[in-house]
């Protein structure tokens, strides 16, 4: 039975007494190793069961030399794109026994110290950058590492997952094009990403011989910019018909100043967001999206991680290069787009 909180908690030395084996082979026993017969292996987890032993997480890494923890770095818990990654991820290191360490690196700005110091020191085995790094040495870091999204920095050496930014805006273009729109706007924020949107927005603007009508990009990705630069937007150009937010959660801000100027959507203003987050499919929201497929960016990038703590390295390029592999977006269309003449 397991102690109540006035026993004494019982420890590995209890544990090797009750079974009548060394420490030594306890500690065998709970790092699975092989060299363990079966005979002495029961004795052990019977003892464990029979004192209601807990193994500490950390005795154990340290006697195997292994903690199977990932550190995964992001730059805004606000964001639900990093809730699907993280399912995707966890989908592929369930299995193996990794646990994830999430930490925002934004929370803590302030203490002028980038949580991937912390990761270090208490020692991960894997690395996954879900934002972006202001510093990151030279040759890169000390464990295996694959950074997920485009981001404005690739460690060297590491692997890339991403959605294809530019092929899911040039789907979002396309798709109000094809509703008839040709002023269409466009919000954005900081960060690669955005980036590589705004640029495929404009380049497919551009080639439709439509002109571009940018606002944003030195402020984050969130609802408060997409509120701002929506508003911005619809003053230089109040004749815009639709508007492609850089995701889904300025989208939400491009909605709350609509529905202050009294515009209805989609039948005065067409919106498509991008991430296809769960707020996207909120019934109250509709909202069309493009498709990044967060989740599977997650799968891969952990599959390419474990790759990596393996000691292989599928596809990696000459020199130690990492991999590079980018996930095709989707378009999913929902109630919040429509015709230019405002029809369905």
């Amino acid at each position: 039975m397991p102690p109540t909180s006035r026993q004494k908690r019982p420890t590995i030395y209890d544990v090797a007494e009750r079974a009548g084996v060394s420490k030594s082979l306890v500690s065998l026993v709970l790092q699975n190793s092989t060299r363990v017969s079966d005979e002495k292996r029961a004795a052990v987890r019977t003892a464990i069961q029979e004192l209601g032993y807990l193994p500490s997480r950390a005795a154990t890494a340290l006697a195997g030399n292994r903690t199977r923890a990932i550190g995964v770095m992001i730059d805004d818990f606000r964001n639900p794109w990093f809730v699907d990654l993280l399912e995707g991820m966890q989908e592929v290191l369930n299995g193996p026994g990794f646990h994830v360490t999430v930490a925002d690196a934004n929370l803590n700005a302030h203490l002028e110290q980038s949580p991937i110091s912390g990761f270090l020191a208490a020692g991960v085995e894997g690395l996954v950058i879900g934002g972006d790094v202001d510093a990151v040495p030279a040759e890169g870091f000390p464990v295996p590492t694959v950074v997920a999204g485009n981001r404005a920095t690739v460690p060297v050496g590491a692997d890339l997952v991403a959605n294809d930014d530019e092929a899911g805006a040039r789907l979002a273009v396309e798709h109000l094009r094809s509703l008839g729109h040709t002023r269409i706007g466009h919000v954005t924020g900081s960060g690669r990403a955005a980036e590589l949107r705004r640029m495929a927005y404009e380049a497919a603007m551009v080639e439709a011989g439509l002109q571009p009508r940018v606002v944003g990009g030195s402020g984050p990705t969130d609802q408060d910019e997409g509120r701002r630069a929506s508003r911005e937007l619809l003053e230089n150009w109040p004749e815009t018909t639709a508007v492609f937010a850089a995701n889904d959660v300025m989208a939400l801000g491009v909605l709350g100043t609509l529905d202050k100027l009294g515009m209805r959507v989609p039948d005065d203003i067409s919106i498509v967001g991008y991430d296809d987050s769960h707020l996207a499919g909120a019934e109250h929201l509709s909202l069309t999206s493009v498709d990044d497929r967060s989740a599977d960016v997650g799968r891969v990038a952990a599959e390419l991680l474990l790759a990596r703590i393996e000691g292989r390295r599928p596809e990696a390029g000459e020199r130690g290069e990492g991999t590079r592999r980018l996930i095709q977006p989707i378009l999913t269309v929902r109630g919040s787009t429509a015709s230019a003449d405002g029809s369905a």
